[in-house]
C-alpha cells in the first residue's frame, strides 16, 4: 500500500530507476538529480499535465500507473499509452519546445517525482548514456505508435481487445489488469458497452477471468493468437 505520508524518494535507493532513462546516471549525477527533484503523492485521476499547456519539466513514475491520452471532439478519451513504474513522461514535448499534444493523469494513487526542465536538459547535455537512452526511447515509441495506429485502423474490436490485454499484461506484470471499464474501452478504442460485452465473451471462451473490475489472463496463447499471433 502506498504510504501517503512519505513523498520523498531517494534516487539512489529507488527500486525502479533502472527501468527508465535515468539508469545511466553515475553516483554524482544521481545525487545531483536527488537534490533538484521533488516527489509528490497524487490521488487517482489527478492530472499531471494537459494538452495545450507548455512543459515545465518531466515526471518520473515511482509508484502507480499513468494514462497518456488525447481528447476527441466530443470529449471522449483515446488512451495511447499507460506508463508504469520507472517510466518518465512529459519529455517529448519539452524536447520539441511545443505545447503538450496529449494529456496525462493517474490511473491510481501514485507517487511521482518531478525534475524541472532546465535540470533535465542539463543532464542530457552532460550525460551521453542518458541522451542515448532518450533517443532509444523515442525510436521505440515511434514504432509502437505506428503499430497502435495500425491496430486501431485495421483490426476488429475483438482483435483490438486481445491486443490491448496482451500489452496491459506486460504493463501490470504479475498483478491483474486493474482498469475501469471506461478506461479499458478508451484504450481499446471502442464504446464501454461493447467492451463489457466482449469481456463477457472472452470469459465464456476461457481467455480471461474477471473479478469485479480486475481482469486475469487465463489463456495467454489464445489472447496472443487472437491479437495477431505475436507479442
Amino acid at each position: 500500500m502506498l504510504d501517503k505520508s512519505h513523498k520523498h524518494v531517494s534516487c539512489e535507493k529507488c527500486a525502479v530507476r533502472e527501468n527508465g532513462i535515468f539508469s545511466n546516471l553515475v553516483n554524482g549525477e544521481v545525487c545531483e538529480m536527488d537534490n533538484h527533484k521533488s516527489c509528490h503523492y497524487y490521488k487517482k485521476n489527478q492530472s499531471l499535465f494537459v494538452e495545450g499547456s507548455y512543459p515545465r519539466g518531466v515526471f518520473c513514475v515511482n509508484h502507480g500507473k499513468v494514462k497518456i491520452y488525447a481528447l476527441g471532439d466530443e470529449g471522449k478519451e483515446q488512451i495511447v499509452h499507460i506508463a508504469k513504474e520507472g517510466e518518465v513522461v512529459g519529455f517529448r514535448s519539452m524536447l520539441s519546445g511545443e505545447p503538450y499534444k496529449l494529456s496525462a493523469s493517474t490511473l491510481e494513487d501514485a507517487n511521482i517525482c518531478f525534475v524541472a526542465k532546465d535540470d533535465f536538459l542539463n543532464m542530457l547535455d552532460t550525460n551521453t548514456g542518458m541522451r542515448n537512452a532518450v533517443l532509444k526511447e523515442l525510436s521505440k515509441e515511434l514504432g509502437e505508435r505506428a503499430i497502435f495506429i495500425t491496430n486501431l485502423a485495421q483490426k476488429s474490436v475483438r482483435e483490438r481487445l486481445a491486443y490491448s490485454l496482451m500489452l496491459l499484461s506486460d504493463i501490470y506484470g504479475e498483478d491483474p489488469i486493474n482498469l475501469t471499464r471506461e478506461d479499458l474501452a478508451n484504450f481499446v478504442g471502442t464504446a464501454t458497452e461493447t467492451l463489457i460485452r466482449l469481456l463477457k465473451d472472452f470469459k465464456e471462451e476461457g481467455l480471461i477471468d474477471v473479478q469485479t473490475r480486475k481482469v486475469f489472463i487465463a489463456n495467454m496463447d489464445g489472447i496472443i493468437n487472437l491479437a495477431g499471433g505475436h507479442r
